[in-house]
């Protein structure tokens, strides 16, 4: 079967990358330059939420993408047409969808707030009209570019927080809780599932059922598919629940990936989070499960390196590129919290400079003349009829402000302050890709 795709090329030689956007995480501005930079800098997969606007930005991000190709590859990275797109769906309570939230106005006054310096996504604040505790930053002002919060809002900005629980058990007063949702399968596979290159399933172990049901609605859009990845923490009966699910599934006709989430939204705390991530991967390796192992849970910079000094990411090939053979080694890592801090200092810049060039665009255009979303291009996305069903009255001007967010992106394509932040991404993309690219981008 002749191999057209870079990403699943990427899986068989095993030097597969993701980025986890986060499948709770809704914030629009750091989606839409997660998805740029690390598309530009070589991913081979993109993860985002499951939420049609959310998917609406990572597409758009992609097309800019795409137009700024010739720019990277003149600067030395090794973009490669684009990356896959991926939407995450839960089949019960999980971690990874939940938001935090408290009421800010029963917080005394004199409490020092870790809540708001643990947060790794900057999704709590406090009113500047509140006392602050010595040494704070004050985080609302970085945001105000955006015109979505007021000098007085205090508490969870729901759109940034992607559920990592931190700020839960560091509150001296115990008033912070989590919400957590499940996707109703019947309502949400057949939007998803249009115009998106791959899925993947949170699971957990004696959840088989719940499984069934998900895997039921989503089963009639596979064969579109590129990519099936099912992602399970470990537990009793771990290898055993993994083959049961194999079971459910097969035969598929796409790729599938066993996402190992060994401590799931830790990578940015340090080797002994990713020590877990390649203890759990090893695990499923042991289990000689058809399919690719990708690790998650836990990865940073210190991930490669340890898989490379326990001989776990030698490069292999399938001639099937559904895999029916299991894996050797390690074919790919997915960074979502490590991926994401690392390039926040200047995301935060490229975020206010694309909102200064959008408003610029409007003040220049109408939103009719900039609307351009499916004209000529050969980019995979959801269906305009479906979108704006789910969106209402708000699709068009979220299209008009993709559309003028794509030319934005243009006019910034000889930013410093862009490419700063792809190279900051490649640093990490170029790990597993070593073995490929033997040379460093000038940036």
């Amino acid at each position: 079967m002749t191999d057209l795709h870079r990403p699943l090329r990427s899986l068989r030689q095993g030097n597969w990358f993701k980025l986890i956007c986060g499948a709770s995480y809704q914030h629009l501005p750091a989606v839409r330059s997660l998805v740029l930079a690390y598309a530009l800098a070589g991913a081979d997969c993109i993860d985002v939420a499951a939420d049609p606007a959310v998917i609406h930005a990572a597409q758009s991000a992609l097309r800019s993408a795409m137009s700024l190709q010739k720019s990277a590859q003149q600067r030395g990275f090794p973009m490669d047409g684009l990356p896959w797109l991926m939407v995450s769906l839960n089949d019960g309570e999980d971690p990874h969808f939940r938001k935090a939230e408290f009421n800010p106005v029963y917080c005394p006054p004199d409490c020092s707030r870790p809540c708001e310096k643990v947060c790794p996504a900057q999704a709590i604040v406090f009113s500047r009209g509140t006392d602050r505790a010595p040494g704070h930053v004050d985080k609302l002002s970085e945001r105000e570019f955006s015109g979505d919060l007021s000098d007085e809002f205090s508490g969870v900005i729901d759109d940034q927080c992607y559920g990592c629980g931190r700020c839960v058990p560091i509150c001296p007063y115990d008033r912070i809780s989590t919400r957590s949702y499940v996707f109703a399968p019947a309502a949400v596979a057949p939007l998803v599932l249009s115009g998106v290159d791959a899925v993947e399933i949170h699971t957990q172990i004696g959840r088989l059922a719940d499984f069934k049901r998900l895997w039921q609605a989503i089963e009639p859009f596979v064969p579109t598919l590129k990519l099936i990845a099912i992602s399970c923490p470990d537990g009793e009966g771990y290898i055993d629940y993994l083959w049961a699910l194999h079971d459910v599934i097969s035969p598929l006709p796409c790729a599938l990936i066993w996402q190992t989430d060994g401590r799931p939204m830790s990578g940015d705390i340090g080797n002994g989070a990713t020590a877990a991530a390649v203890k759990l991967g090893q695990k499923a390796l042991s289990a000689n499960l058809p399919g690719y192992i990708q690790l998650a849970g836990g990865t940073n910079s210190y991930t490669v390196s340890k898989l490379k000094s326990l001989g776990l990411l030698a490069p292999y090939f399938d001639s099937d590129p559904t895999v029916s053979e299991p894996a050797k080694t390690i074919a790919g890592i997915a960074y979502g919290s490590y991926a994401r801090t690392l390039l926040a200092p200047i995301l935060e810049q490229l975020e206010q400079s694309l909102d200064r060039s959008v408003k610029s665009n409007v003040a220049q255009s109408d939103f009719e003349s900039n609307s351009e979303l499916n004209s000529g291009s050969s980019f995979v996305s959801l269906p305009v009829a479906e979108v704006k069903h789910n969106l209402g009255q708000n699709f068009d001007d979220l299209e008009a402000k993709a559309a003028l967010q794509r030319e934005a992106v243009l006019h910034l394509e000889d930013s410093e302050l862009l490419w700063k932040a792809v190279r900051t991404a490649h640093t990490l993309v170029s790990q597993i890709k070593q073995p490929m690219t033997a040379f460093a981008p000038s940036g």
